[in-house]
Order: structure tokens, then sequence, then C-alpha cells
């Protein structure tokens, strides 16, 4: 059983982030349940890097005391899986805006999907989405991008250790990814695609590990809110 005590002395939870919904609506869904079921005015809650709406998979929450370790959760190794259509870019590389260029895909074959692959491997620049959550002069990017704003973003240097691909169907090229901190997996098929002489753009993604954790061990919100009340 859960008490108060547990949840302000810090309590990792691993949950399982539905489509459509942002990280924040997760933690803000969490901390009124948990108010509301001790009847209280105030607990921290927390996670541990951000989930794309678009994206489902591990979330890690953290409540009371534990929440002063987020930064040590967020620097670990991530896994992903998920699916990168060719032949078309979008200009979030996901499916949150329509395609607006199409390219040519004939010439690409399996082994040449396999072999790009290997260019990604290591230490690798990415350049973030201009979708994305990151600052430039105190506004989030996505923002900028949605009043139609260019700006230009620096590269960072993120490390790829896996990338795997698992299954070739068409132009849906589904995939596997183990990767640092700050690692746009968006921006990845984005440049994947352009590795290919073509565009492409990720049309599924899933986080599947961090660290230690996996989302096989994760609950969904529901089973969190009904665990509360046992």
């Amino acid at each position: 059983m859960n008490t108060l005590e547990d949840f302000k002395e810090g309590k990792v939870l691993l949950i399982d982030k539905p489509l459509e919904w942002t990280s924040f609506q997760v933690v803000n869904k969490l901390r009124w349940h948990i108010r509301k079921r001790f009847d209280i005015k105030k607990i921290k809650v927390g996670h541990a890097g951000t989930l794309d709406p678009l994206a489902t998979g591990l979330l890690i929450i953290c409540t009371g005391k534990q929440t002063k370790s987020i930064e040590t959760y967020q620097g670990q190794i991530k896994e992903y899986t998920g699916t990168f259509v060719l032949g078309g870019t979008t200009p979030s590389y996901d499916l949150e805006t329509e395609i607006d260029k199409t390219f040519p895909t004939e010439h690409i074959t399996s082994d040449l999907i396999y072999k790009t692959t290997e260019q990604f491997l290591g230490k690798i620049q990415q350049k973030p989405p201009i979708f994305s959550a990151i600052k430039k002069d105190g506004k989030r990017l996505y923002e900028l991008a949605r009043q139609g704003k260019t700006t230009e973003i620096k590269s960072r240097q993120v490390e790829i250790s896996e990338f795997e691909i698992t299954k070739i169907d068409g132009l849906n090229i589904e995939f596997r990814v183990v990767c640092s901190k700050g690692t746009y997996i968006r921006s990845l098929a984005h440049d994947f695609g352009i590795a290919l002489n073509s565009g492409a753009h990720l049309s599924v993604l899933r986080r599947t590990k961090i660290g230690d954790f996996s989302v096989d061990n994760a609950q969904n919100i529901d089973g969190f809110i009904e665990s509360l009340s046992h």
C-alpha cells in the first residue's frame, strides 16, 4: 500500500505514456490524483525526459525528494523503437505537420538502407528539429516555428551506440536505436533520408528503455490511478 510518506520521501514511477499526451499532461494527471487521494495541497512531481506527444513509451516520473534525482535519470542511455517513412519530409520531421516535399525512392535498396545506418554510429553532429522545446532567446523553438519564423539552430554532438533496422516494409523502415541524452530520433529520421538521397520522416516512436529501466515494467496511467486506491 502506498502512503503519503512514501510519495513525499520520493518514489520513482515508471509510466507507459499514451499517444497524443504531452509528458507535462502525464505529470499533471498523476500529481492531481496523488493530491486527491491523500487530500493534500502540494506534492512535488516531475518527469525525467520529455517524450513528444506523438511518441509512446517509458516516462520516469519522480515524486517528493526523488525529484532531486531527475537529472541523473535524464543523463542515462535511452533505447527507442519506431518507424521511418521514406520518400517525404515534414517541417516537424514527424507527423505533427503535413508532408511538404516528396523525393524519389526507386534507387533505394535494402542493402543501401542497412549500409547507411553505419554513417550514424558513434559520435555524430545533429541539429535538433525546429519543432522542439529547446529555448532560443527565451522562446521555445516550436513557438517560433508555428509563427513561421526561421531561426538558425546549432548542431550538437550526440552518440548512437546501436542502430538496427528490424524490418523493411516498402517505404516503412522499422528500427531500434540506443543513444545518448539529447538525441532527437526525428532528426535521425530526417538525416537518414538525406543520407539515402531521398527524404524521410518519423511515423512511429516508442521509448523502450532509460538506463536499467524498461517499459516492460511500466504501468499505464489508469493502472497507476487504480494502485493509489489500494
